[in-house]
């Protein structure tokens, strides 16, 4: 699918680079760039130019990274290639002023004009405890929209206040395609579908980089461990790998442009990711054509030798494998120089692409960077996100001045905000839901966080409408135990329900999780991780302010055992290997070819108003294809109608289903696109399929090939209501002599 990003935004980015006195200094602001030349010293700049020659900004990056390696020693080459671990927020002989805040720092080679590389986390926002910033709703949640100019304005805001921090190194999105839905670190990502992930990574990346930082792309790749990620192998087979995992990577290096990518904790088919050939050299080179670097995440680095030879451009935080002993191995003829030299490339190519040798950037870690557009935009991403699973008789959104009790303590006391680990962020506030809805309601609010549960039943039955709220505690470093709601949560709806038919039950979850209560509740909404504004959302989302229109990026399942990886051979693993023997059937492709009904399925959301879609066209019906490579497209059109009284938004799917001889999972989502319509009004969405939405990887010709006959098309409302069909008949090429 062709999409063009629209930005929400106006004006400029502001754009700085921070200045350091050498390896370990507090970072202070600089007035200009190391380029900058006072007026009045015409012959001290084409001297300083002749010395330099790679500071010319008309030459391009890869010509200016090529005239600096030259200029640069062995040790100055090394330095690049390891984070000084000593000097962040530690007061050592070796760091006398620690770097303040950052979590990973290279550190300026000034006899060069190389400036240093700030890296820090946050998913949802600036992370590492940094102050004053804006805590936005989980990934998974600005997901939910299918609205990529949302997601690239995720980026933007994300990446402008990363920029005025003085980072210069976003460590984010993280793009896995989540196989597992107990996956601690569920929340971080996009969905369960590659080419989903695909799309969304490819606006974060490009919002996150017009504001001047670089982004990184991880964990690559098969990162669904976190309870023991740094010893589980993950075993899977090519075509897998390539169909399914890595997808959204090439989507992120072809289009999204971006600068760097995050090796991952875990071993894919026997070799720790950072040290792997097949997948640094054979998989991000070659075949994607990845032209920046390759770090490791934070203790992935395993060796130096095979690290190094194999792909590993820097390690993080530190210099164990690759500061001395790098040296001696290249002194000791293991490591080439030309090999330390590719790998020094790999990172001053973004540098000089992104500007950081070119641009002043005067924020630092201090700085205020949170804004009251920021704090509106959180708000909207909240709204957006926000999945409306069950409506009941129509029972949302409340009138009003209905009397409400407001149970569970992520309504009230412990309202549940985002994910943890490397996402956490300091939020500077937190609404609650019970501040929201007791600002937004005109009738009685009564409230408890649900641990006692005849005291929340009393409140329920006392009041006209029961709203449940319920969350799951996911994070960074550990996996969910199981799909169930923590803490006695299942009890306390199902004591509410039974005091009040009139139960809502809101989730403030990072993932899927069971609903043995469903059918005794008239509503159920997934709410995920909603950030700072996380009640004012919710509120209006209740009452109707804003019409809901996300639609799930993940299945939601019946039961523990109807999910792809149920044994203990796919996930966690046995002796210390998980089996990917689901293979393709990932996600909403093995509910599809086992003929298992899910609780909710991908793509479904409701709406306070009905939609319909209709009058699907294909054309061309006939396409001659060679290869995936192919300039050729298909064009897909429906008309898509609201039939309710209300204004929303509908998001039209376009799946696509092969010959039976190629193998592949019963349909898969192609294409996308989110449409706005008044009551009644009609409009055509198109969808264009380029010959990748047709194609399969041959692990025998190791490339992407269209095989020739029928594939069908199917159009509407998520991976369970297809409605539209059509079909195209592809032939192959034929060359002429």
């Amino acid at each position: 699918m062709e999409i063009e990003i629209s930005v929400r935004r106006s004006g400029k980015a502001v754009v700085f680079l921070a200045g350091a006195l050498g390896a370990c200094l507090l970072l202070q602001p600089i007035a200009r760039s190391q380029s900058a030349t006072p007026a009045g010293h015409g012959a001290s700049a084409a001297k300083a130019a002749a010395a330099r020659p790679w500071m010319n900004k008309s030459l391009t990056p890869e010509r200016r990274a090529e005239l600096l390696i030259k200029a640069m020693t062995l040790d100055e080459k090394i330095t690049m290639m390891h984070g000084a671990g000593p000097c962040l927020e530690v007061w050592t002989p070796k760091c006398p002023m620690p770097i303040k805040g950052y979590v990973g720092y290279v550190p300026p080679i000034t006899r060069l004009g190389i400036p240093h590389l700030t890296l820090a986390d946050g998913r949802a926002g600036v992370g590492n405890n940094a102050k004053d910033v804006t805590l936005l709703p989980a990934p998974i949640a600005a997901a939910s929209s299918w609205d990529p100019s949302l997601l690239n304005e995720f980026g933007h805001v994300l990446g402008k206040e990363q920029w005025e921090k003085g980072t210069n190194v976003t460590l984010s999105p993280t793009i896995d395609v989540v196989r597992v839905p107990e996956w601690g670190r569920t929340f971080e990502s996009y969905g369960e579908d590659p080419y989903f992930n695909g799309r969304m990574a490819v606006a974060e990346i490009k919002g996150i980089q017009a504001e001047g930082s670089i982004a990184d792309a991880n964990m690559y790749v098969t990162m669904q461990q976190e309870s023991d990620r740094f010893h589980e192998d993950s075993v899977v087979d090519e075509r897998t790998l390539q169909e399914i995992y890595l997808p959204p990577y090439a989507a992120a290096v072809r289009e999204g442009h971006v600068g760097t990518f995050m090796c991952a904790y875990v071993k894919t088919n026997g070799v720790y990711s950072c040290e792997n050939a097949h997948l640094l050299h054979d998989l991000l080179r070659k075949q994607m054509k990845f032209d920046g670097w390759v770090m490791s995440d934070w203790g992935a680095t395993h060796s130096t030798v095979d690290s190094a030879n194999n792909g590993l451009d820097q390690e993080m935080p530190d210099s164990k494998f690759f500061g001395e002993a790098l040296k001696k191995a290249v002194e000791d003829g293991e490591v080439s120089k030309a090999v330390i030299d590719e790998h020094v490339r790999h990172i001053l190519v973004p540098m000089f692409r992104q500007g950081l040798f070119d641009r002043a950037q005067p924020g630092n870690w201090d700085s205020k960077v949170r804004t009251a557009a920021h704090a509106a935009f959180s708000r909207e991403v909240a709204e957006e996100g926000t999945v409306l699973l069950k409506n009941a008789a129509s029972l949302l959104p409340l009138k009003g001045d209905e009397s409400v009790a407001v149970l569970g303590a992520a309504g009230s006391t412990k309202p549940k905000a985002e994910g943890g680990g490397s996402s956490g962020v300091v939020a500077p506030y937190v609404i609650s839901p019970l501040d929201g809805i007791g600002k937004r309601s005109k009738g009685k609010v009564t409230s408890a966080d649900g641990s006692d549960l005849e005291k929340a039943a009393s409140l329920a039955r006392e009041a006209q409408v029961a709203v449940v709220f319920a969350r799951t505690e996911e994070t960074e470093g550990g996996d969910r135990p199981d799909l169930n709601l923590p803490d006695n949560q299942d009890a306390l709806i199902e004591a509410v329900a039974a005091a009040n038919k009139n139960t809502i039950v809101v989730l403030d979850t990072g993932g899927p999780v069971l609903m043995p209560w469903v059918n005794q509740v008239a509503g159920v909404i997934q709410a995920w991780y909603s950030g700072q504004e996380d009640g004012n959302a919710i509120a209006a989302i209740l009452y109707g302010d804003v019409n809901p229109s996300a639609k799930l990026p993940l299945t939601f399942p019946r039961g523990a055992t109807a999910i792809p990886t149920a044994s203990k051979e796919q996930w966690p693993g046995v002796d210390g290997k998980s089996h990917y023997t689901e293979k393709l059937e990932v996600g909403y492709r093995w509910y599809d070819a086992t003929n298992n009904e899910p609780l909710f399925p991908f793509g479904f959301g409701l709406s306070y108003t009905t939609f319909r879609v209709s009058h699907l066209e294909v054309s061309p019906a006939k396409v001659a294809l060679r290869a995936s490579t192919d300039p050729a497209k298909v064009k897909v059109t429906v008309r898509v109608t609201n039939t309710g009284k209300r204004a929303g938004a509908e998001v039209v799917q376009v799946y696509v289903a092969h010959p039976a001889a190629d193998g592949e999972p019963p349909h898969q989502l192609r294409g996308f696109a989110r449409v706005a319509l008044k009551p009644g009004e009609t409009k055509p969405v198109t969808i264009m399929l380029d010959a990748r939405s047709f194609a399969t990887f041959d692990t025998q010709a190791e490339q992407w090939q269209v095989s020739e006959g029928n594939f069908e098309i199917l159009a509407g409302t998520s991976s369970r209501d297809l409605p539209l069909q059509a079909s195209v008949a592809v032939e192959h090429k034929t060359t002429s002599k």
